[in-house]
């Protein structure tokens, strides 16, 4: 007959709570109150981000399907998972203020003790960046991400890395899944009524949007119409330059964008409401990870001033670098620049309204 189940026997709590062995109170060293603290909030981070990664497993099986129904359980749950991801990360920015109880002094007592060892040594926060889609050349200082041995990550952990960027990421399953989007095929807008003369290549309806957006520029914003050209349709003016080309768009198509905008301008309808919280989510998910790493900035500088982090890495100049570049969703979060009022929208057909609505009448 089987024993029945024990609370700490299914946690394993023997094996976690027997994990922590602060290094202080090893040997002959003065032992160092502060570092137990310091060892439960970093292996409590560990523990959440073994969840994301869980949760964005399943958010890239969906997304690497060959067709996607919009009206299914799928991106439902999708969802459900991104705003999971989301609850966590405002659960670890929260936890920084924890750690926030630690004096400088007090983390001084311990400090020399975890050289060459950092917190740049993650494997899951890397694996997490790289699912997202945070590629390796976009990265401040991407030659610290390559290096093994003291300082660097393990031969094992650099190969799991470099294993998760070589498949497809969440960014670039998601730029498909917008470059798939039906919805300006020529069965839906025989009867669409156009507000201005065609006078570029582009659908009718991107022609109407471009000329409402261009007449509600001011006059200091004149210059926004050449970003959208460029954002929507690969076209280059002469006015805009190379540095210009890659802040304007780096991760995303010009056709997923315009899906993606579309969207967002649409989203009260019902089969665009999910899809539209899906973007929104990943925004979020972008912007959470930025607060996370200008807290762990913060309490960097707090801590040890300009002083270099314990694995050699140049400490808080590092991560000043990191939180200004590492954005992964920039393109999708951009899209506000460009919209337009509601009441200017352009009216949908008949046709899309009812595709639209799930109304197959």
């Amino acid at each position: 007959m089987n024993s029945a189940m024990y609370y700490s026997d299914y946690l394993q709590l023997d094996k976690i709570l027997g994990s922590q062995e602060p290094a202080s109170f090893k040997n002959d060293n003065q032992p160092a109150h502060d570092e137990m603290l310091f060892i439960i909030i970093h292996q409590s981070y560990e523990l959440w981000f073994k969840q994301i990664l869980f949760e964005l497993d399943y958010v890239l099986k969906v997304f690497n399907k060959e067709t996607i129904n919009d009206n299914s359980e799928d991106l439902n749950l999708v969802l459900h998972r991104l705003r999971r991801v989301i609850r966590i990360f405002e659960l670890l920015n929260q936890q920084v203020s924890i750690l926030d109880t630690m004096t400088p002094l007090d983390f001084l007592e311990f400090r020399n003790l975890l050289t060459p060892s950092s917190g740049f040594q993650s494997t899951q926060f890397r694996l997490i960046e790289a699912t997202l889609g945070l590629q390796m050349d976009s990265r401040h200082q991407h030659t610290y991400y390559k290096r093994t041995g003291e300082g660097g990550f393990t031969q094992g952990d650099y190969n799991r890395i470099n294993e998760r960027e070589a498949i497809e990421n969440l960014s670039e399953l998601i730029n498909k899944w917008l470059e798939r989007m039906p919805f300006f095929e020529e069965q839906f807008w025989k009867n669409y009524k156009a507000l201005s003369i065609n006078n570029t290549e582009a659908h009718i309806f991107w022609n109407d949007y471009r000329q409402i957006y261009k007449t509600g520029l001011t006059e200091r914003e004149a210059n926004k119409i050449v970003d959208f050209d460029y954002v929507f349709f690969n076209k280059i003016h002469e006015e805009i330059t190379a540095e210009n080309v890659s802040q304007l768009r780096s991760n995303f198509s010009a056709a997923a964008l315009r899906a993606a905008l579309f969207i967002m301008l649409y989203r009260d309808f019902p089969v665009f409401q999910t899809s539209y919280q899906i973007l929104d989510s990943l925004v979020e998910i972008d912007h959470l990870m930025s607060n996370w790493r200008h807290k762990h900035l913060i309490m960097v500088r707090r801590m040890i001033g300009m002083r270099v982090g314990t694995g050699n890495t140049s400490g808080a100049g590092y991560l000043e670098g990191a939180l200004n570049k590492h954005y992964v969703y920039r393109d999708i979060a951009g899209l506000s620049t460009y919209l337009i009022e509601r009441s200017n929208l352009p009216k949908l057909p008949d046709e899309l309204i009812k595709h639209l609505s799930f109304n197959t009448d």
